[in-house]
């Protein structure tokens, strides 16, 4: 009701700057996938056929502007468990068919201020705190109210206050995956440019405040620094590298009591079109108890320590993940107009107890034509000491208008 409440006056407050020369851009994409998922502990496994459809519209005029956007996610091909329905007996893809807003949006943008209330996507730095989750199709938003701005050259302060979270559960989402968690949520990011890149300064915090999600376990307060920059160290080869440290406890009504630390450090080599990268990156645990490890919920967590799913709530004991990889990229191939792969390897450890949880491969291709995008992708998880073994490939078509 309140995103309802909050959109409905900013639009009356906005109208009358859409009176006159209004810019029109229509908003068109669609996705289709085959992803098949084979894991240990169940008998059978899981192939989800989807077509997934974006449509909407942006309308602009000086510096306001807003923005409609639905979404549709039809399953093709069922026989998986989606979370919230099909045969319990076969392991979960999260993509349940759904019909809903995504985006529904108004803004003002200036030189030095921008504020966007409503729904919306928010991808926060390197997406590991709050992000879109955009591999599944009916992704994450939030209804929220977002400031930027820009004081002088080289400095951005990122304010964010959301109500809700909209889950990739869809609108039939319920229990512990329900359509939609409220809360009291603040997203703060103050970056500046330096001489070796990006410092950011960020405070996040999370208010998982649904009784049904992990019994309020999951919301958490962050707060840390991050650089991220590159440095030219030839005429053909570029360094880019990441530092992060943050420390997290309980908020709100959390019923645990915990403290726990993250660390990441991240370097790559790029040379002519190749790429070398390497990095370790540490979710710490504080006692060992469920949920008192260093948690993410909001983050885009498919982008971190492997397309597996393994991990994607952090273990009692923590993760160490060290990973390495490579790649190479072709910008025009033929009628191709651009071609890459890359694969990657990654080692999981506990945090405390020195515990060796598996390994896995992550491989990956992707072909641009135009207006369309081919991507095969595969994940293969040994497990140790921790969860399944599990194989996972998906074979994705995009598109956008």
């Amino acid at each position: 009701m309140r995103f309802w409440i909050t959109t409905a006056t900013a639009l009356v407050a906005a109208g009358p700057a859409f009176a006159q020369q209004v810019a029109f851009k229509p908003l068109l994409e669609a996705r289709a996938r085959w992803e098949h998922l084979d894991q240990a502990d169940f008998a059978e496994t899981s192939d989800a056929v989807t077509i997934r459809v974006r449509a909407g519209v942006e309308l602009r005029h000086g510096r306001f502007a807003a923005l409609g956007e639905a979404q549709g996610n039809l399953a093709v091909v069922g026989d998986y468990h989606d979370g919230l329905h099909g045969p319990a007996d076969r392991p979960i893809i999260g993509d349940p068919e759904n019909v809903a807003i995504y985006r529904a949006q108004l803004q003002y943008r200036s030189a030095p201020l921008t504020v966007t209330a409503g729904r919306q996507r928010i991808m926060l730095d390197d997406e590991r705190f709050v992000g879109a989750a955009q591999i599944r199709n009916n992704a994450q938003t939030f209804d929220a109210v977002r400031t930027e701005i820009v004081p002088v050259k080289g400095l951005k302060l990122d304010l964010t206050y959301a109500w809700d979270v909209r889950t990739i559960w869809g609108t039939e989402g319920r229990g512990a995956r329900q359509r939609g968690v409220g809360g009291h949520n603040v997203f703060a990011n103050l970056g500046a440019a330096t001489p070796l890149g990006t410092l950011t300064g960020f405070a996040y915090l999370v208010d998982q405040d649904e009784a049904e999600v992990q019994g309020f376990r999951l919301s958490n307060q962050s707060y840390g620094v991050r650089l991220a920059g590159a440095r030219a160290i030839g005429p053909q080869a570029k360094l880019r590298y990441q530092l992060s440290w943050a420390r997290q406890s309980d908020y709100h009504h959390n019923p645990s009591r915990y403290q726990a630390d993250y660390w990441l450090a991240d370097a790559a080599l790029d040379v002519r079109g190749w790429t070398l990268n390497a990095g370790y990156e540490v979710l710490g645990a504080d006692g060992g108890a469920a949920f008192t490890s260093f948690q993410t919920p909001l983050g885009s967590v498919f982008k971190f320590q492997g397309w597996a799913d393994k991990l994607t709530t952090t273990p009692p004991n923590g993760v160490r993940d060290f990973y390495a990889g490579g790649g190479h990229g072709w910008k025009k191939l033929g009628r191709i107009d651009a071609l890459s792969l890359q694969a990657v390897w990654h080692r999981y450890q506990s945090d405390r107890l020195d515990q060796h949880y598996g390994d896995e491969w992550n491989l990956l291709a992707t072909a641009k034509l135009r207006k369309t995008q081919m991507s095969v992708r595969y994940a293969r998880y040994d497990a140790d000491r921790f969860a399944a073994d599990t194989s996972r490939f998906w074979l994705q078509l995009d598109w956008a208008y």
